[in-house]
């Protein structure tokens, strides 16, 4: 969410149209279709319910109107294309608005595994998805608003409550562990990782404990919170998230568990 990036925006025009090449709506083609298949019977019911009421296309880019004529009539959420980085205060402001921002272009095919910003394919089907559930819809409210509360030292750890929820959150269901955020649902490597390896830690989800939690985004994770309902978010949102954050730093955070990056001379 700074504000540099190495990637080219896309930008609407006077319809909120966006206008991609071929081969841009073939790269969707591909990671659409490849992750359909690797999530299947590892993300969660209302993930994959998500998918079936955005319908969303296999053999190119969906335009934001589209998925925002949905949204709306579901939550009341709409998605908004923006550059690829925006600022902290557009962020939260866009997000206490119910506006999803987006990231209007696609990575290239040298990026397919992995890419150092999000993209729309991660923007749309990572996350447009669960847009569609009440008690998510709710919770990215709430996220917005406390956002615009919040002082920079704040924020630090805020966004850890939403990198471990929105980005990287997990469900317990009947059926055993299931993904639910978009950071993993969108991942071919990482939704296979969160579920099946024996490295990362997998934690009951607390607030506290999460906003404790520190992370690194250009590895897998180590540590994944584990709902145990989407109602949790719902409850959540109806929380006092700067006192949470108050209470977690008198606790002080968690010590890494990854290796700390070293810093470029």
């Amino acid at each position: 969410m700074g504000k540099n990036s190495k990637y080219t925006a896309k930008y609407p025009d006077e319809n909120g149209l966006i206008h991609y090449t071929d081969d841009e709506h073939s790269i969707w083609a591909d990671l659409i279709n490849r992750q359909l298949e690797i999530i299947q019977g590892r993300a969660c019911q209302e993930f994959l319910d998500g998918l079936e009421i955005l319908k969303l296309p296999c053999t190119h880019i969906p335009q934001s109107v589209d998925i925002s004529k949905i949204l709306m009539q579901r939550t009341g959420w709409k998605v908004e294309p923006v550059p690829a980085l925006i600022g902290f205060q557009e962020f939260f402001g866009m997000l206490a608005e119910r506006r999803f921002p987006a990231a209007s272009f696609i990575r290239s095919r040298t990026e397919m595994e992995y890419l150092q910003e999000p993209d729309i394919f991660h923007e749309i089907f990572g996350h447009a998805a669960m847009l569609t559930l009440p008690a998510f819809a709710d919770f990215t409210h709430a996220y917005g608003i406390a956002g615009l509360k919040a002082s920079k030292a704040d924020r630090v750890l805020l966004a850890r409550l939403y990198w471990f929820t929105v980005e990287f959150g997990m469900l317990n269901t009947s059926n055993g562990v299931r993904i639910y955020g978009g950071g993993i649902n969108s991942s071919p490597g990482e939704a296979i990782y969160a579920l099946e390896s024996d490295i990362p830690e997998r934690r009951e989800f607390d607030p506290i404990a999460a906003l404790r939690t520190p992370y690194r985004i250009d590895i897998f994770q180590t540590v994944y919170y584990l709902l145990n309902s989407m109602d949790d978010l719902y409850d959540l949102a109806r929380q006092d998230l700067i006192g949470l954050i108050q209470e977690a730093r008198k606790l002080g955070e968690f010590p890494a568990s990854f290796p700390v990056k070293e810093k470029s001379a």
